[in-house]
């Protein structure tokens, strides 16, 4: 798992900067989704060698693997900010037929919708002149600082967006991950059966 990029400079100093400023998503949620996977999907081989499953462990294994690899890929996005636009792009690894990224000049967007989710929640779309709707990235590191970014580009009132999920509930997730891994170890170990 590749390490937190430094933070990006105050915002105030970005918008006569030729330097692009990037932003990943939170570690904390990548750290979390990634755990999370791994401890649904542990036990899956062991529990289909042990049932006898038609499945063989070997392939079941090395399919839940090839989803591991999926997942991270959709979890590597970034979004780069300069004074021409904001671009969302992914790993240089990531084929672009599966996982394409958008660019969009900042003169180009016009408004920030809200969307309602089936959840209840807010997710927020920027907008274009053509009437295209690019999802905003909500779950980067420093996004209230990239909403300042916009602000500056655009003239846009960002104020009211919030964040689709708090770091506190990530964090509870990634402690009940942690909960379910040793679980899972407890599980699987020669030592819990005699």
């Amino acid at each position: 798992m590749s390490a937190s990029p430094a933070s990006p400079p105050h915002p105030s100093t970005l918008p006569d900067s030729p330097t692009p400023v990037v932003f990943r998503i939170s570690p904390l949620i990548r750290l979390t989704l990634l755990g999370f996977y791994l401890a649904l999907t542990l036990p899956l081989p062991f529990l289909s060698q042990m049932t006898q499953a038609p499945v063989p462990p070997w392939l079941l294994g090395s399919s839940l693997a090839l989803g591991w690899v999926g997942l991270y890929a959709a979890l590597s996005d970034r979004v780069t900010v300069n004074s021409e636009g904001v671009r969302l792009s992914y790993a240089p690894w990531v084929p672009s037929r599966w996982r394409s990224g958008w660019f969009l000049p900042w003169d180009a967007i016009v408004a920030i919708k809200p969307r309602s989710t089936g959840q209840g929640g807010l997710v927020y779309y920027f907008l274009s002149r053509d009437q295209q709707a690019y999802l905003l990235p909500m779950h980067i590191a420093g996004f209230s600082r990239f909403l300042q970014l916009v602000e500056q580009y655009t003239d846009l009132d960002t104020r009211d967006i919030r964040p689709l999920a708090q770091p506190w509930m990530y964090g509870i997730l990634l402690i009940l991950t942690l909960l379910l891994l040793l679980i899972d170890i407890w599980t699987l170990s020669p030592l819990s059966h005699p």
